[in-house]
């Protein structure tokens, strides 16, 4: 068991949903329906019929010591759930959970925390609560409060920190009081974008010492940077569990229904303004094949088909790309100097953008296609995801893989670049370029 740091075992977790029947929130909650109960059974009022909810479907996976695995899936997937069990928050309707380690967990804004006390006096509880001694708390509590970025409020009660200020504090404690493993949920997001950096860099810090972090989040540019491995959650069920950038891919193929053509047949319901309006977005490769999978060799065009309903005016056609993970890859501008700077009649047009091959990494991309109006400067349209395709890397070896088969880093972008070898110096000491061949 020394290798390993979590384990599930058939974990299944069942709710039952009756109607009416709402949430106990208070010692009062339960005594007073306890009381309209027992008076409606008196009245022979029938009891309400309760539905069940299975969050986990027999789950099962492991984690070792010093991985960092991420948790992905819609709302409503399984994810907080399962850190929750993990967390001895809930427990299993069926199953086994074990944890070796000691365990620190932020799932909730203010999560460990009492309103009452003031944020030092949380500091030390929740080192207390994990085992520590005060000793141990003091050598961490300047750090704890720098990163935190709350010093002029440490003696006020945590009642009266900004979500903001509480999700500082949490995440500090959490990371800082070297728990062995680290249980973070989407929490993070409500963050602003520099403390995320700040936090998603110290849970790559507590990785590399050796310590576990379980990482559940929307956010697949976090997840792939962070997490080498990926569970995906869809009902409750895994559904796969791997590589990042492989979990993130099914992750978008299965619940993202766009495909590479779609078509506006009907001009009411078209994307548009008095001056223009879409008809269709179309990705093609060279034979004009529209495609979902393009080899990542080849070119890839993006057709952009609109109708000019006014003459005279300068248009501006655009595309934005974004990956599986929601990195921005690029932004496309139509330069055609065939139509740069002239106004268009009315009619059809096709504004088709070449993106080379061997340049996107592989995955699902994500087009985001527009049209503007130039001086003045007037939005036609803009429709998000119009359309999708899926890069393949086809590890045939001219790729800018070559003959390497394992995983690559590098997102956003995979060029082919040009790479030169000399030989500068022979093992006898000669020269490399009296030993090269004609």
């Amino acid at each position: 068991m020394s290798g390993i740091a979590i384990r599930v075992k058939n974990i299944s977790k069942k709710y039952e949903i009756a109607a009416g029947k709402r949430r106990h929130d208070t010692l009062r909650d339960h005594v007073s329906d306890a009381i309209r109960s027992f008076v409606r059974s008196n009245g022979r009022s029938p009891r309400p019929r309760a539905n069940e909810f299975w969050s986990l479907k027999d789950v099962s996976f492991e984690v070792k010591r010093g991985e960092i695995v991420g948790v992905i899936g819609r709302n409503g997937a399984g994810k907080s759930t399962l850190l929750k069990i993990l967390s001895r928050i809930t427990a299993p309707t069926m199953g086994e959970a074990g944890i070796y380690g000691r365990v620190a967990s932020l799932l909730e804004v203010g999560t460990g925390f009492h309103g009452e006390l003031t944020g030092r006096e949380n500091i030390y509880l929740n080192g207390a609560i994990l085992g520590m001694r005060k000793a141990e708390i003091d050598r961490k509590f300047d750090e704890i409060v720098a990163f935190s970025e709350v010093e002029k409020f440490i003696d006020t009660p945590v009642k009266r920190y900004s979500t903001g200020m509480h999700v500082r504090l949490a995440f500090a404690v959490a990371a800082h009081l070297e728990p062995e493993i680290l249980l973070v949920d989407e929490v993070l997001a409500v963050g602003d974008a520099a403390f995320q950096k700040k936090c998603l860099n110290k849970m790559e810090e507590v990785g590399h010492e050796g310590r576990t972090v379980l990482f559940v989040s929307h956010n697949m540019a976090s997840i792939t940077r962070l997490c080498p491995r990926v569970i995906l959650l869809d009902g409750g069920r895994i559904l796969k569990d791997g590589p990042a950038h492989d979990a993130v891919a099914a992750y978008s193929e299965h619940w993202l229904d766009i495909g590479a053509v779609h078509e506006w047949n009907d001009p009411a319901t078209a994307p548009g303004g008095a001056v223009a309006r879409l008809r269709a977005v179309r990705v093609r490769t060279e034979n004009s094949l529209m495609s979902d999978g393009v080899d990542i060799r080849q070119p890839v065009a993006i057709e952009l088909e609109y109708e000019v309903l006014q003459s005279g005016y300068v248009l501006l056609p655009y595309l934005n790309l974004h990956n599986q993970e929601g990195a921005f890859v690029l932004e496309a501008l139509d330069v055609d100097s065939e139509w740069r700077g002239r106004s268009r009649p009315q009619g059809v047009y096709a504004s088709t953008a070449w993106i080379p091959g061997n340049l996107l990494a592989d995955g699902v991309h994500f087009v985001s296609v527009g049209l503007s109006t130039m001086s003045p400067d007037i939005m036609q349209f803009h429709v998000y995801d119009a359309a999708a395709f899926h890069v393949i890397d086809s590890m045939d070896g001219d790729s800018a893989r070559g003959d390497w088969t394992g995983a690559l880093g590098g997102a956003v972008v995979r060029p082919l670049l040009k790479w030169t070898t000399v030989q500068r110096e022979a093992p006898d000491g000669r020269s490399g370029r009296s030993l090269t061949r004609a």
